[in-house]
């Protein structure tokens, strides 16, 4: 695992490119430390990437064929451990997607807060075909795309492309150039007030969840503290 840090903005690379970055539980257990030790340097942005040239062909095959009941909850358990550590930093997380992106990768993206995709790029939840259900942070894709397409991907096991990706708004851009429209992304990102991006991210968390009302009344209440803090110097971003 790569992680680099500049101008505040940290990006973390998947670096096991002679197996598509594919995860096993040492690369999981280092994805995780990554992105917690993230909550200590405080970065305005995150970047998740994968080095060579796939972002992820999910988990480890030869490590899926040795599991048991028991150890298979395990393996599982540490792909969801990622996937909450990444949603719970409070600052914007990109994930910057290219060649492959399967099964567990595919969850680990969904988890991140936006998607850009290089052309070319292939999505899939193949899991059906090997004997196992979807399972963890592929309950984030309904949320993403609705529950028909979501239920396309995971019930037939089938690929689909960055442009469809894009039309089933399981990404939010396809680029030919994928490293500038991640760079631009982040440049945006970065002109938003820290504080602000912040609790902005919060709430976008929260509306996926609570009831209608609770979203609204946690809405009203993060704009009254922001506008008091606006007004006194800045003070609590």
């Amino acid at each position: 695992m790569d992680v680099e840090l500049e101008d505040s903005v940290a990006r973390i690379f998947l670096n096991r490119p002679e197996k598509a970055n594919a995860l096993n539980s040492a690369m999981l257990a280092a994805l995780v430390n990554a992105v917690e030790g993230l909550h200590r340097e405080i970065p305005r942005v995150v970047v998740l990437a994968g080095r060579g040239r796939n972002f992820c062909g999910g988990a480890d095959a030869s490590e899926l064929k040795a599991l048991n009941p028991r150890t298979g909850a395990q393996f599982v358990t540490r792909i969801h451990d990622v996937c909450r550590a990444i949603r719970a930093l409070p600052v914007p997380v990109v994930a910057r997607l290219h060649g492959a992106v399967i099964g567990a990768g595919l969850e680990i993206a969904a988890a991140c807060d936006l998607r850009v995709a290089a052309e070319g790029t292939k999505f899939s939840m193949p899991e059906v075909r090997l004997g196992i259900p979807s399972v963890v942070e592929a309950a984030l894709l309904p949320r993403l795309m609705g529950s028909g397409r979501a239920a396309w991907l995971v019930l037939t096991g089938d690929a689909i492309d960055a442009r469809r990706a894009l039309d089933w708004g399981l990404v939010e851009e396809v680029a030919a150039d994928v490293d500038l429209a991640a760079g631009k992304l982040v440049k945006s990102l970065m002109a938003g007030d820290p504080g602000a991006l912040r609790e902005q991210k919060r709430l976008l968390q929260l509306w996926d969840e609570a009831p209608l009302a609770t979203a609204v009344a946690a809405s009203i209440a993060a704009f009254s503290r922001t506008t008091i803090s606006s007004t006194d110097g800045g003070k609590g971003h």
